[in-house]
């Protein structure tokens, strides 16, 4: 389980999933949504770059023509399987189902939508679709200044039947030991449908590859902060009732995102990148 705590220690277990595009935005600084749906492809060899680009501007386009207001951010692996991610966050599950019957009842925005399924399915080796809840109190300073950020750390925990208590335990541990150490922040989430019970997923925010050595160096300092004994402590809790970790870096891919105007306009130079094989001018309409 050493490669399990070093997780914990060696990020700054940042999820800020404040990092989805319909979170709340106050004066650029986006605040983590209660609900969080990732929809999760994974590409056949040689699929993933310019082709899913232009099957993903698809979507991108026919949400624009139906000047839809649920955006959602699509980002590319840098590490483990090729795959996209796509996230959408709401304030509730009921949220959640309005904006699927307000897409049901567009004929033309499903149509559409159908229609670019199809093309982006046969990239794939495999789609699904999970639902996640925010926990706030598993979570630290959940902001991040959304229109600027880069890349994501995402990392995934599962925690053994009957261990939550040992899980809140751990969480307190690390919440106490990295409040002391500035500029680390994080919203954690429990998966609440697609797999199995147990799963907690985190998500580190980064500006540049700069922060991920930053991060890694808060390391020992979140070792001198926890102290021998709660070091200790941690390394007990994690032996006992965690059984999976993973973690993997991911890029965002303005090209397969969907954001609002105001996303656009706090850095048009970034959020205005053409699909691949598509005019800018174009590219730039369709995300108006």
């Amino acid at each position: 389980m050493k490669r399990v705590v070093t997780l914990l220690v060696g990020t700054c277990l940042c999820f800020s999933v404040a990092t989805v595009a319909v979170a709340q935005n106050n004066g650029g600084i986006s605040t983590p949504p209660k609900v969080l749906v990732i929809n999760r492809e994974v590409l056949k060899p040689g699929k993933g770059g310019a082709p899913h680009q232009k099957t993903e501007s698809a979507f991108v386009r026919a949400m624009a023509a139906a000047k839809d207001t649920t955006y959602y951010l699509g980002m590319d692996s840098l590490s483990g399987p090729s795959r996209a991610l796509f996230f959408t966050g709401y304030d509730s599950f009921a949220d959640w189902e309005k904006d699927a019957m307000t897409t049901q009842n567009n004929a033309t925005l499903s149509a559409a939508l159908d229609r670019a399924e199809v093309a982006d399915g046969d990239l794939l080796q495999s789609y699904e679709t999970s639902a996640f809840v925010l926990r706030d109190d598993l979570s630290l300073n959940a902001a991040t200044d959304l229109a600027h950020d880069r890349y994501f750390e995402i990392g995934v925990f599962h925690v053994k039947p009957g261990h939550d208590e040992d899980w809140s335990a751990i969480m307190k541990l690390v919440k106490d030991a990295y409040s002391k150490i500035p500029e680390v922040r994080w919203a954690m989430y429990q998966r609440a449908y697609g797999g199995s019970e147990g799963y907690f997923i985190y998500i580190t925010p980064l500006k540049s590859a700069a922060e991920i050595d930053r991060n890694f160096a808060n390391g020992p300092k979140f070792v001198e902060a926890i102290g021998k004994e709660g070091m200790q402590k941690l390394n007990e809790l994690m032996s006992a009732s965690v059984d999976q970790a993973e973690i993997n870096l991911f890029a965002l891919n303005p090209a397969i995102s969907y954001v609002g105007p105001e996303m656009i306009k706090a850095d048009p130079t970034f959020w205005k990148a053409a699909p691949t094989g598509e005019p800018r001018k174009k590219a730039e309409k369709a995300a108006q």
